[in-house]
């Protein structure tokens, strides 16, 4: 029996023993320190024994579980920690024990084992290339197991038995059984597998990868390379979209190095246009009948409906987030009341603090997925609106085009389509509003009874109050974007046309005209600025006012006032915060997207090219190519002038018909109808053939010379050569430093005029055309090679294809089957040309001209010199050697000898510069210090501070002085609480407005100081910036980042700063009710710093990216636009419309990145501030009771309820403002472009008369476009005589413009000088000089305007002076009979005038200015012979004391001249009077002008 009762007794002892918990404590503890010293152990072995291993072992388990395996043991051992760090506190304040000893030791082991493990798995397991666990760590992992799963049972157990536990262990045992479970599993269960994948992310993924090993970059490397670059968004798992981590690898390798355009992955289809655009368009044309009958109501629409479902799953997700934040304000009285020991059942904190948290765990999730869908939706709507507005653009009429300028177009897509994609945050917003009111009703009812009531009219008053302000926000929004689109339109015309307004020292007028402009949209800014600022204040201001409505109320008709109920309704105000905070902003947005899809609308209503001017014929189903019957047509159908009339004409296939007529007779406008360019008023046209253009104004694209010809065809590599010879590019090819792959700068501006033409004639030739349409393709290139593309181009490759050419050389009418007369927009006369000669006035005058011109030539030949011409000859003074040793070296380059080695050759376009890595500090201490040197920065932060202290002041002494239940005793009495309280309201309002007036202030300041300093600065730009600048990248800082900068930045920075405020306010409440917080707040800010530090480099580059990715959608918008009708000739549409949906789809993606990214980090962060409010409210409910005052500490608990967003939104705008302050940053670059020399230098300032002589003498010239460019002079000496005419010749491409150029310091001299009557040109300013010279340019340009703003853009002279230019210039009739007079409007570009009209408006400008030194560059290109001579006799008339330098194809131009300058490829080859270099028949200038004689007198008949 003894025996049997000591056994029993010994298993009662046993059993006792074993479920006690300092047994299985001792046991774990043990277990994990068995666990430490092996790893101890094979730590220091594998250091001192172990060598290198075999490194072509298959990799462990795969990315996704030896993340997660890294990923669990960190937990593990952070999880231990706290625990640690709980039960320290906790058995501190109750007492110790042998028990609480072996237990907090144990969870000392643990933290410090699993920290190994951890560090184990990292740097010796994972990267050993083992395929499993080691058996060691498996048999260890099945033992913890084991004892977990035993203590587990065993807390249980004695939990349902009633026995006391500290709630601790059932935690702990609880997380470590999950612990051993999924250890073993990966130990057991997982082998192999062959790969990793990059698609597949935990929660914590790269970030744990980027230690010593250089796996992870290898794997991700290796497997983009393989798998197509599509982003992992598309087939993420469910895991990996809820917690974002299919960004990961993208956020991992912006880590690792500078994200790059290659590193960002496609858009998935859902969120790439191309596929998108064509259904939308589809549904929109079905709803409208067509586009041109879209409203704003059902554009609105259409977008709605494209997007519903996104919108409803986003509407569901609200809801329950909506829903979910406000269980903590529902249940805030009852946690206070369970803190005061009101406790209703058993574990009710527990429950409490359950329901707090699960609630916050949705909110989190539901608002971060909230917000990407809708940005999600946002890029997909603004991707659609841009698409649509380029495809407008592709079929808008001439006339249309003119009422909007590509100016007002770029910011339809920079500015409205972004805000209208903006809009979507906003589209839930006016019902959130509602429910929220309603919620908060209920919860005030439950707390406060009737005086909800009252709360409900008090936030019905806030929300009326906004009606003024609204209206005003848009009124003033309308007007800024109105002005926004008026000093954009300017900006880009400026900027199409610098080179012009520098050679004729203009630009510091127009940039005033910018700056004035400026200021009209800096009034309309200051408005809508300070508007905003109210509007915020008063909203800002309303919880606080409906607060004080509410207990004033309940004041009134005798509601107890308790603490409780107090903080449940603090807790409910603060909640409607937000909404009626981001009230003015919705209406805001509402105001500014109504406007912004009103303009977007009236844009798609305007009037496409008539689709039924042409009558296309199946190709090969007429033997007529193009027949006109009776037509009529008009530019402007509202005019009552006809630009064409009764045209009769009817080509056949095969036919060479060449069109000509004088300046303005309406040939262009002829081609344009047949292109169907030209609105039809009537008749019949009829088209049969594909069409191929060459336009008078070359339209090149930016990128290399072979994409340029092949225009979208595939390269056959023979046809491309025989072209090559036939427009004569070879030689130029040879000379460019990566000949056809040279890549062409914007508008081809570092190609000569004849280039370019060459360039388009080949573009045109290479195209499958039946119909080729030049129009005076021969005027911007010299004599041989007009002959030569004549000859091999027209009556060669082109011999049996119908070729309709414009032309002001007679000598190529000969060999034309069909010549057509124009004048007045009617065909004169018709026929060949033997036929036209004795038929009529109009082609006699044309050929009379012609031949008198050629009369000079004759007399020339016959060796008459006038006396000028030989005292000319004395005055020349030229270096014979010199052009020898220039010869020389000319033959040296044909024979391939030049040393290429020693000049350097880049690119004339580089890629657009962006700054690398961290935004500097300087950028930030910029900005803050540019507005009154940063004077009001401390203010602004001394009234947030005052602000955010009396609003917790205010809140404070409510929940101090009410009473904790009806039964206890007031501190104060009620109207002492409600004074102070009020008191308190009052001084937190006004710091509030002080703030956002003096922030508005500020901003508003800073950005107008920033506007001047960039503007000034590329206007004082050399032209080299502007050669390597395409004009997008600049337009792009001047209207998107500008934006930024006017709006955006300024609402940011306050916001960082008073969030950061706000946020040490409420850790400083948390801290004042349970200092033990800071255990929790101090790891979960390191760690969120350390999220930000290593989200940041990914999402700095993405904010990079999209600035760097919006400036080639501009760019190729505005060439599109210049282009129109070329496009459309070559029946290109299609493959423009594609281009620009990829360039769309490029902006997009780093921005849907950047959008996945920062809810990646806001993911991440809130469930931190999840974890710090568990552990703080689980602080409040173990502490013994009257340690703290339960209603500070429902206080706290209010404030506590929004710390996930406060925190989230310190990041979020920490993130966000260096993501933004990049458009600072692209500012500032500009800022500090490299100027050109001053524009006067006061001590240097030439005479008022100077130059008096206009003597130029030219010294070893040396001239390059960049340093990193080859030299296009190459050593240039020579002398021109003043009052002397000089004319310079020499083939396309041989540096005639770049001389020029020089002379007028566009660009500086490598070497060598320049001197004008004894001046170096290079000692004085470059306004004194430019101001001095005239010059009429090759590219003839008209600003939009009127006629007279055009002549004297500085107003200068009188209107009897401009009449009197304009009669001279042979423009005068012309102007009377507009109406208006000198007042008649310019269109864009001189677009409503031709291109010979703006010529001559040009050579109006240089008979106005009367200086001293004249030059010419082609300034007769485009005027037919007739109106040449007439020039020519203007010129000699009233400049014949004057220094003209001619640069002329037209030998007749240059042949009256003194001297003549012939130049090849930099180089002066001849030079001398015109009548001692045609006496040497040997001579290059002789032979030329023997060709232009030859081919003048052949007239190139077959």
């Amino acid at each position: 029996m003894s025996l049997l009762s000591s056994r029993h007794s010994l298993m009662h002892f046993a059993s006792g023993l074993l479920l006690k918990p300092i047994s299985f404590h001792f046991l774990s503890g043990s277990l994990h320190l068995v666990l430490l010293v092996s790893l101890l152990v094979s730590w220091v072995w594998s250091k001192t024994v172990a060598r290198d291993r075999d490194g072509s072992k298959e990799r462990f388990g795969g990315a996704l579980y030896r993340r997660r395996t890294l990923f669990c043991s960190v937990g593990a051992s952070g999880f231990y920690l706290v625990m640690c760090v709980l039960c320290c506190f906790y058995w501190y304040r109750s007492g110790w024990s042998d028990e609480t000893l072996v237990a907090i030791l144990d969870l000392a082991f643990k933290t410090v084992a699993w920290g190994f493990v951890c560090a184990y798995l990292r740097t010796g397991f994972f990267n050993s290339g083992e395929g499993r666990f080691p058996f060691f760590f498996r048999v260890w992992c099945a033992f913890y197991l084991l004892i977990s799963c035993y203590c587990f049972i065993v807390d249980f157990i004695l939990y349902e038995k009633h026995v006391s536990l500290p709630i601790q262990y059932l935690i702990s045992d609880g997380v470590s059984t999950f612990v051993g479970l999924f250890f073993c599993y990966v130990g057991f269960l997982v082998k192999n597998e062959g790969g990793d994948s990059i698609l597949q992310e935990p929660l914590l993924n790269e970030p744990l990868l980027n230690g010593n090993g250089n796996f992870s970059a290898e794997s991700v490397s290796n497997k983009t390379k393989e798998a197509e670059n599509v982003t992992p968004y598309s087939n993420a798992g469910f895991f990996s979209i809820l917690t974002f981590s299919w960004v990961g690898p993208l956020i991992a390798a912006g880590k690792r190095k500078t994200l790059d355009l290659e590193d960002i992955p496609e858009l998935a289809s859902c969120d790439s246009v191309l596929g998108a655009f064509p259904t939308y368009r589809n549904k929109l044309e079905d709803d409208c009948g067509t586009i041109n009958r879209v409203t704003t109501v059902k554009l609105a629409k259409s977008l709605i409906l494209f997007a519903w479902k996104e919108i409803f799953a986003t509407a569901i997700i609200v809801l329950l987030n909506v829903l979910a934040s406000y269980v903590g304000p529902y249940l805030i009285d009852t946690f206070v009341q369970y803190l005061n020991g009101k406790q209703r059942f058993k574990n009710e904190g527990y429950l409490l603090v359950t329901a707090f948290l699960v609630a916050k765990l949705i909110e989190c999730l539901t608002e971060r997925h909230y917000f990407f869908k809708l940005q999600q939706v946002g890029i997909r709507i603004r991707a659609l609106l841009v698409t649509m507005i380029y495809s407008k653009c592709l079929t808008l009429s001439c006339q249309s085009k003119q009422g909007h300028t590509s100016g007002e177009i770029i910011n339809f897509m920079t500015v409205d389509a972004e805000r209208i994609g903006n809009f979507i945050w906003n589209i839930h917003q006016p019902w959130i509003l509602v429910l929220q009111v309603a919620l908060a009703l209920i919860v005030l009812y439950k707390n406060l009874g009737l005086a909800s009531i009252s709360a409900l009219v008090a936030i019905f008053l806030v929300l009326l109050a906004n009606v003024p302000f609204a209206s005003l926000q848009e009124k003033f929004q309308d007007k800024l974007m109105k002005s926004k689109d008026s000093r954009m339109k300017a900006t880009s015309e400026i900027l199409r046309n610098m080179r012009i307004l520098k050679l004729q020292g203009w630009e510091m007028k127009f940039l005033s005209k910018i700056v004035e402009m400026r200021k009209t949209e800096q009034s309309w800014l200051r408005k809508y600025v300070y508007t905003t600022s109210m509007t915020i204040f008063v909203f800002f201001g309303a919880p606080t006012f409906v607060s004080v409505v509410t207990f004033a109320t309940c004041m009134l008709i005798g509601i107890p006032l308790e603490s409780g109920k107090i903080i449940s309704a603090l807790a409910t105000f603060q909640m409607l915060q937000e909404p009626i905070f981001l009230l003015p902003n919705t209406i805001s947005a509402i105001a500014q997207t109504k406007v912004s899809l009103a303009r977007i609308a009236s844009f798609l209503r305007l009037d496409d090219l008539q689709p039924n001017v042409i009558e296309k014929l199946p190709r090969g189903s007429s033997n007529t190519a193009v027949e006109v019957v009776n037509g009529n047509f008009s530019w402007d159908l509202s005019s009552a002038n006809t630009t064409l009339k009764d045209i009769n004409l009817t080509i056949f296939h095969g036919m060479r018909v060449a069109v000509c007529g004088t300046v303005g007779s309406g040939k262009s406008s002829l081609l344009s109808c047949m292109l169907g360019e030209v609105p039809k008023i009537s008749g019949v046209l009829r088209v049969c053939g594909r069409k191929a253009f060459v336009a008078q104004s070359p339209w090149i694209q930016s990128g290399t010379i072979e994409e340029n010809i092949l225009f979208g065809k595939e390269m056959d590599r023979g046809r491309y050569e025989k072209i090559l010879e036939a427009c004569s590019l070879n030689k130029d090819l040879e000379i460019l430093s990566f000949g056809d792959q040279t890549i062409i700068g914007e508008r081809g501006i570092n190609l000569s005029g004849g280039q370019k033409q060459r360039i388009q004639l080949a573009r045109a030739l290479y195209q499958d055309a039946d119909i080729f349409l030049f129009d005076d393709p021969f005027s911007a290139v010299d004599a041989h090679t007009g002959s030569h593309l004549f000859k091999e181009c027209l009556l060669g490759l082109l011999s049996s294809k119908t070729v309709i050419y414009v032309t002001h050389q007679v000598e190529f009418l000969p060999a034309a089957n069909l010549i057509l007369v124009m004048k007045d927009g009617k065909i004169t006369q018709c026929g060949k040309y033997n036929d036209l000669l004795n038929s009529g006035t109009d082609f006699m005058e044309l050929v009379g001209a012609h031949r008198k011109a050629l009369s000079v030539l004759d007399s020339s030949d016959e060796g008459e010199v006038s006396d000028k011409l030989s005292m000319a000859k004395q005055e020349v003074n030229i270096n014979n050697s010199q052009v020898i040793e220039e010869k020389e070296v000319n033959k040296d380059m044909h024979n391939g000898k030049s040393d290429d080695g020693v000049e350097p050759k880049g690119q004339l376009i580089q890629e657009e510069e962006r700054e690398k890595g961290r935004v500097g500090l300087s950028v930030y201490w910029k900005y803050i210090t540019t507005a009154y040197g940063g004077a009001l920065v401390p203010f602004i932060l001394l009234a947030q501070i005052l602000f955010q202290l009396l609003q917790i002041g205010s809140n404070y002494w409510m929940a101090w002085a009410t009473p904790i239940s009806s039964d206890a005793k007031p501190p104060v009495g009620p109207y002492m609480l409600i004074i102070v309280y009020v008191a308190m309201a009052i001084g937190s309002s006004l710091s509030f407005l002080i703030r956002a007036i003096l922030l508005s202030t500020a901003g508003y300041k800073t950005a107008t100081i920033l506007f001047k300093k960039m503007h000034l600065c590329i206007f004082r730009a050399p032209i080299s910036f502007f050669d390597a600048t395409p004009s997008g990248r600049i337009i792009n800082r001047a209207s998107t980042d500008q934006s930024a900068l006017d709006i955006d930045i300024p609402n940011l920075v306050g916001s960082l700063a008073f969030s950061m405020i706000e946020l040490l306010g409420v850790m400083a409440m948390m801290s004042q009710v349970s200092w033990q917080v800071f255990i929790i707040f101090i790891p979960v800010i390191s760690i969120s710093l350390w999220y930000q530090q290593y989200y940041l480099p990914s999402a700095r580059e993405l904010s990079r990216l999209v600035g760097v990715c919006q400036a080639p959608v501009i760019q190729h918008f505005a060439e599109t636009m210049s282009g129109t009708t070329t496009i459309r000739s070559f029946d290109q549409e299609s493959r423009f419309y594609k281009t620009n949906m990829r360039l769309t789809d490029g902006y997009s993606r780093p921005k849907f990145n950047i959008a996945g990214a920062l809810e990646w980090q806001c993911f991440r962060l809130d469930m931190l501030s999840a974890i710090t409010f568990a552990f703080f409210l689980i602080f409040l409910i173990t502490m013994p009771r009257g340690v703290i005052n339960p209603g500070i500490a429902g206080l706290a608990v209010t404030y506590g309820l929004n710390l996930n967003c406060l925190q989230a939104w310190v990041i979020w705008c920490l993130c966000n403002m260096e993501n933004k302050i990049i458009s600072v940053e692209r500012i500032l670059q500009y800022t500090s472009i490299p100027s050109e020399p001053p524009l006067v230098i006061e001590e240097n300032r030439p005479d008022p008369s100077w130059p008096s002589h206009g003597e130029i003498d030219i010294h070893n010239l040396q001239v390059r476009y960049a340093p990193h460019l080859p030299l296009v002079l190459r050593g240039i000496t020579c002398k021109f005589p003043g009052g002397l005419k000089t004319g310079i010749v020499g083939r396309t491409g041989s540096g005639k413009t770049t001389l020029i150029h020089t002379l007028f310091r566009i660009n500086d001299p490598t070497s060598g000088h320049i001197m004008i009557d004894g001046i170096n040109i290079s000692s004085i300013g470059l306004h004194d000089l430019r101001s001095r010279l005239s010059i009429i340019p090759q590219d003839p340009t008209m600003f939009e305007g009127t006629v007279r703003s055009n002549l004297d853009p500085l107003e200068e002279y009188t209107d009897e002076q401009i009449w009197e230019a304009l009669d001279k210039c042979q423009l005068g009739e012309e102007v009377r009979n507009k109406e208006g007079k000198l007042d008649y409007a310019v269109s864009e570009n001189g677009e409503n005038w031709s291109m010979g009209q703006r010529q001559l408006v040009c050579l109006g400008r240089v008979l106005l200015k009367r200086s001293k030194v004249l030059v010419l560059d082609e300034a007769t290109a485009s005027v037919d012979t007739a109106t040449d001579n007439l020039i020519q006799q203007t010129l000699r008339q009233h400049f014949s004391d004057c220094t003209v330098i001619t640069i002329a194809h037209r030998i007749t131009s240059v042949l009256h001249s003194d001297m003549v300058l012939l130049l090849n490829q930099g180089l002066i080859e001849e030079c001398d009077s015109p009548t001692r270099l045609l006496e040497d028949k040997s001579s290059s200038f002789a032979q030329l002008v023997a060709e232009y004689t030859m081919r003048s007198k052949s007239r190139f008949q077959q």
